[in-house]
């Protein structure tokens, strides 16, 4: 049974409540639509609508299915649309991720970018962790995203894999500020502001564990994203962020530094994903558009990583 064109058959009549002008709604003779809706009927195991010799009245089943059917039809529709789009090499709308970590002038160059390769098509743009980036690329409500590495990439194709190194940036009168470059022991005695491990588990860890091996352990791990809400916690003067050059402060600021650390130990390490057979035209222009805008507005350069771009089956350090 085609279930939409019997739904279809089920809604004209309950809206036009007249097997006759339904018919002439749908472009078919009458008897073949009542032999769909009886059909339909059987198969649900419910009657939609009570007949009598003048008129059809919809059942209270009808009604409660109506808008059931309603939204099957709608939902069957933009399937078979996007399909045409995807068909023709342009599927109209790219929904796509972005970490919470890139500056504002990189967005903007992206979606400048972007809009100059791939004009047609609308970028709609979604502030996301690198987990909640790969549960909707899995669950496709995601076409495209820039994750952090390392994490579980299985399933995905990627674009390039890009390196920021990263610095540190602490308050002004503290006495690692004093130095061009920080190694990481200078942090001991201050606490560390980092995003939340559930938001990129592996990275959360693989930063912890190197801090550990350069002779910093933090005291405690605050939790803060926001560049106002991680400016005021190192202003309090007990905690430090990881940030790369363009998270410096812009413009003189008296109370905060950014300096970067000696050995550029640590990094963000980033990559465009997307799953297999979705690398259509739209996800080629943003893959492009991320790398220029990584290359014109941050310090990112290309990597060749040393280390797993994957889910490792244990972390070294817990909290």
């Amino acid at each position: 049974m085609d279930l939409i064109r019997h739904l279809e058959c089920f809604v004209a009549v309950a809206e036009e409540s007249h097997f006759g002008r339904a018919a002439a709604r749908l472009g078919m003779a009458q008897p073949p639509l009542s032999q769909r809706v009886q059909r339909l009927e059987r198969e649900l195991e419910v009657r939609l609508f009570d007949r009598t010799s003048r008129q059809v009245t919809i059942t209270k089943a009808g009604l409660l299915l109506l808008p059931e059917a309603r939204e099957l039809i709608a939902r069957s529709e933009a399937l078979l649309a996007a399909a045409r789009r995807i068909r023709d090499g342009d599927s109209g709308l790219l929904r796509a991720g972005l970490p919470p970590d890139i500056a504002g002038d990189t967005v903007a160059a992206l979606l400048t970018g972007f809009q100059e390769r791939c004009s047609g098509v609308e970028l709609e743009l979604h502030e996301l962790s690198t987990t909640d980036q790969l549960a909707r690329l899995a669950a496709h409500e995601l076409d495209v995203g820039l994750i952090h590495h390392p994490c579980d990439v299985t399933g995905l194709e990627l674009g390039p894999v890009f390196r920021r190194d990263l610095g540190v940036l602490l308050p002004r009168e503290a006495e690692a500020a004093r130095s061009a470059e920080v190694p990481l022991s200078a942090l001991a005695g201050f606490d560390l502001i980092l995003f939340p491990r559930a938001d990129a588990p592996v990275l959360h860890d693989d930063l912890l564990t190197t801090c550990a091996r350069g002779g910093y352990q933090p005291p405690a791990v605050r939790h803060g994203q926001g560049a106002s809400f991680v400016r005021g916690l190192v202003l309090s003067g007990g905690a430090v962020a990881f940030g790369s050059r363009d998270a410096q402060p812009a413009g003189p600021d008296a109370d905060l530094v950014w300096r970067p650390l000696a050995g550029t130990p640590l990094a963000w390490r980033h990559s465009v994903a997307w799953p297999p057979g979705h690398g259509d035209t739209a996800v080629r222009a943003f893959s492009d558009a991320v790398t220029h805008a990584l290359g014109t507005t941050t310090d990112a350069r290309p990597d060749t990583p040393t280390r797993p771009m994957h889910l490792r089956p244990a972390a070294e350090y817990w909290l």
